[in-house]
Parts: structure tokens; C-alpha cells; sequence
């Protein structure tokens, strides 16, 4: 069969590379074409557009780009008709994907598949309406979705499980490095137990939350060791330009592109919001989710008022409850992260009822292979049609 991509940023890029492999394994005639990125072109198939021409966060940069944009949507859509695959399957991004999707559902037979379903449990309900519309089926990779979807808005979906879950316990099961070999291997001490700052992935993230974070661990470093997890996107003049900004008397070691590896060794963690408070928990790791946001008191106001979601992070959203402290808008301080983390330490208030909790998420998230999931049930849906 024929398979129409479309993914807008470097996780969209993994998860459709891996989905794509899923594919192949179960239908060795498969042919992929597709908006994406580099893992995407290692398997295989035609990449129409870099996911780079595409990505533009933020209303500024939107506007900016817009004739940019349009131009993608438009070559994007002339292009699935001429190719006429069997499917279109889109991957997160909806800003362009629901458009794409009402374009094929309006002007073409091809069905269409969203896999990992766009957020709108947190902004922009309103888009259900397209998505039941013109979404022929949704491939979840979040357990609370499900009633989100199924119950409130009756659009049945597919929970086909979360790829973070197996990604670790691959990690997991072919890395034995013992914490001192990779201490050693980093140039850290082996004497001192590690506390990771896992600062974000992208610039600003890093430049708001990384001071804040090291200036919060001060009494700890008689202790303890800081490491932060660098992301591979970033280069080194820019965290050299960020870390100078921070406290000079408070030792920070940054470890790149191994945060899985640095995850593995680590006492704490003090973490953004995002996919890694998720990884965070499932390596079992203790953790504070630091996010500093503009205006705080606004975005307090907003999230109580108009966001529709109860919490930042996926440990709290996946078990429906605070299980990890989350300290962003009006609750982002020095003072509030160095409490908590005090917390969380050996010995503290919160770290055994933290590592309990951490089970129910597990147990919620399951077992099964996402990628692999996903591929089997679009193969045998395109079968049935």
C-alpha cells in the first residue's frame, strides 16, 4: 500500500520513522512519501519537504512566514492528489495538518489517520468538529485521551499505547554502564551522588529555566553533583552563554545527547515540562517540573480560566492527579524549587510516595508497542475498507 506522511517537527520525525518501520515489517510492499525529517528518509520512500520549511512556532513567526506556509499547505495538497496513496496519515503539527485533512476529506476519497492526536484536551477544543468531520480514524498514544474523546465528544479513537514506555525499556534492557564507568567516562565526580537539570529542548526554554534551577540547588552541592542534560539541537556556544549567566559559585557539568544514560545514574531531577517528565518517571526518578513563564499572574489566570487541562505535565495528566509539584507561572521561584527539591531528595517528605505513585502511571500507560500497535490496526483498517 501507499502511504502519504506528514510531520512537523523532530519528535514527529521519530515517531513517524518508527511507525514507518512498523509498516514495512507488516507490508513489505509498503511505499512511503512525505513531509518529514531525516529519521523518516533513513527508512525509506520519498521525502517531498524538510519538516525545517514547515516548523514555525508562535504567532510572530507565523506571521512572518505565512506566504511560506501557505505555499507548503497548497504543494502539500496538489501532491497527495497526484500521488494518490492509500491513506494519508498525519502525525501531531495540527495547525497544518487539519487543514491538509480537510482538504483530502473535501476533495478526495483517500482516508484520512492521525496518529498521536493533537492536544486539544488543553487549547482549541473547538477543533473537534474538524477532527470528527474529516479524521477518519485517531491513533492515541495517551490513556486519558480516550475519555476525552470517546465520552465527552463521542469520536471513538485507538489507544495503541505510549512509544515512551517501550523506547525506555529498550534503553533499559541493553544499557549496563555502572554509574562510576559513567561518571568517569564524563568527567564527573564518582563521590557524589548526581542531580540532573533537564532544562528543556528548545532556546528559551533553557535561557528561562536553567538559572533558576542551578541558583535553587545551591545547598546542595556540599552533597551533590549538578549535571545538565544537553539537548542535541542545541550547541555548545549557546549553553556556554546561558550557564554564564548563571550562578558562578554553584558547579554545573552538562552531559550531551544522553539523557536516557544520565537518567540512569541521577538521585533527583529538576525537569520542564514536556516528554521528559514522562521519561523522567519511568526511570524512576523523583522530580520537580520547573517552567517560568511571561506575565504569571496571566497565565495562572488563564490556566485556572480558560485552558482546559488540570496540569503541565504528562505524570500528572496520565494518573489524573498531582503526583509530581509543578512550578510554573506564579509558582516558578527559586525559593518553591528549592523546597520541593529538598523534598524529593533521600530522606525527604515526598520521595517514596513520588516512587509509589510513579507504579499507577506505569500501569495506566501499559505495555504495548505503539508504532508497532498502530501499524497492525491502520493495515487491517485499510484492509476492511
Amino acid at each position: 500500500m501507499r502511504y502519504y506522511l506528514i510531520v512537523g517537527e523532530a519528535s514527529g520525525d521519530l515517531h513517524a520513522s518508527r511507525l514507518m518501520r512498523a509498516l514495512q515489517s507488516k507490508d513489505p510492499a509498503a511505499e512511503f512519501r512525505f513531509f518529514g525529517g531525516d529519521l523518516m528518509s533513513a527508512v525509506g520512500g520519498t521525502r517531498v519537504k524538510h519538516y525545517r520549511e514547515l516548523a514555525y512556532m508562535g504567532f510572530i513567526p507565523v506571521l512572518l512566514h505565512l506566504p511560506a506556509i501557505l505555499r507548503n499547505m497548497s504543494s502539500c495538497k496538489k501532491d497527495i492528489v497526484a500521488w494518490r496513496p492509500d491513506v494519508v496519515i498525519l502525525v501531531d503539527y495540527p495547525g497544518f495538518n487539519l487543514d491538509i485533512a480537510k482538504y483530502v476529506h473535501t476533495h478526495t476519497a483517500i482516508p484520512v489517520y492521525y496518529y498521536i492526536s493533537p492536544k486539544i484536551w488543553a487549547w482549541k477544543e473547538w477543533r473537534i468538529k474538524s477532527i470528527k468531520r474529516d479524521v477518519d480514524e485517531m491513533f492515541s498514544i495517551l490513556p486519558f485521551e480516550v475519555p476525552f474523546y470517546e465520552q465527552k465528544h463521542r469520536y471513538p479513537i485507538h489507544y495503541v499505547g505510549n512509544p515512551t514506555v517501550e523506547e525506555v525499556l529498550h534503553f533499559e534492557k541493553g544499557y549496563h554502564e555502572s554509574t562510576v564507568d559513567f561518571c568517569l567516562r564524563n568527567g564527573l565526580s564518582v563521590d557524589k551522588p548526581i542531580i540532573a537539570l533537564l532544562a528543556g529542548s528548545r532556546k528559551q526554554e533553557i535561557k528561562d529555566n536553567l538559572p533558576a534551577m542551578v541558583e535553587a540547588c545551591r545547598p546542595f552541592i556540599d552533597r551533590y553533583q549538578l549535571v545538565l542534560a544537553g539537548a542535541p539541537s542545541i550547541s555548545d556556544n549557546y549553553y556556554f552563554q546561558v550557564m554564564g549567566r548563571c550562578t558562578t559559585d554553584v558547579p554545573l557539568r552538562r552531559v550531551t545527547n544522553e539523557t536516557y544514560a544520565l537518567l540512569s545514574h541521577v538521585t533527583a531531577a529538576l525537569v520542564t515540562s514536556g516528554t521528559a517528565t514522562l521519561e523522567t518517571a519511568l526511570f524512576n526518578i523523583p522530580q520537580v517540573v520547573c517552567y517560568e513563564t511571561p506575565v504569571p499572574r496571566l497565565i495562572r489566570f488563564a490556566f485556572n480560566h480558560v485552558i482546559r487541562c488540570k496540569y503541565i505535565s504528562l505524570v500528572n495528566l496520565i494518573a489524573d492527579r498531582e503526583i509530581v509539584q509543578e512550578l510554573f507561572a506564579d509558582r516558578f521561584s527559586v525559593a518553591h524549587i528549592r523546597r520541593e527539591l529538598a523534598a524529593i531528595l533521600p530522606g525527604g517528605a515526598a520521595r517514596e510516595s513520588m516512587l509509589a505513585a510513579y507504579q499507577d502511571v506505569r500501569q495506566r500507560l501499559g505495555s504495548d508497542i505503539a508504532p508497532d500497535n498502530a501499524a497492525a490496526l491502520i493495515i487491517r483498517l485499510l484492509n476492511k475498507r
